[in-house]
């Protein structure tokens, strides 16, 4: 430290300070600037680029909650669209059910009625037969009354007895 006291010169000084000065106001207007103005630049799109950053964490939220809403009134839909359908499917069998009663109602009335008509159709066939079996018998019983001429006689006057009594 002596030695730079001794050896101290005033003009190399001078020319040393002002080169320094010189190399500080190069440096500043040629290479301090633009490195700061380079470091601000970078500065500024590192906070838009979080402010973009935040931005789309808002969005990406606002979208998962309209998701979410969606999601849930897909759901809704798809549930009352579920209970549509059991409704439906549900008034289509008590539909058919009523249908398919009212068809068998309607099938053994008509069953009834038929077994009815072949009834009566059966007991008119019958009452037919024994009318014509009555008189077959009445005839061969008339005949074989009428074929003797004393028979005959007996029956007129019984059955004009049978007229004077009544």
């Amino acid at each position: 430290m002596e030695k730079l006291i001794e050896e101290f010169s005033l003009g190399l000084f001078f020319w040393q300070s002002l080169l320094f000065i010189g190399l500080v106001l190069l440096l500043r207007k040629f290479a301090w600037k633009p490195i700061l103005d380079t470091v601000n630049d970078r500065e500024e799109g590192i906070k838009n680029a979080l402010a973009a950053a935040e931005e789309a964490k808002k969005e990406m939220q606002n979208v998962t909650a309209d998701s979410e809403k969606l999601l849930k009134e897909a759901r809704a839909e798809r549930e009352a669209m579920l209970k549509e359908a059991r409704e439906i499917k549900e008034k289509m069998i008590a539909d058919s059910k009523e249908q398919a009663k009212l068809e068998g109602d309607k099938m053994l009335k008509q069953a009834q009625a038929a077994i009815e008509s072949e009834k009566k159709a059966a007991v008119a066939d019958i009452k037919s037969q024994v009318a014509n079996l009555s008189v077959d018998i009445a005839e061969k019983v008339i005949k074989e009354q009428l074929s003797n001429k004393d028979k005959q006689l007996k029956l007129v006057e019984d059955m004009l007895g049978d007229i004077k009594l009544n």
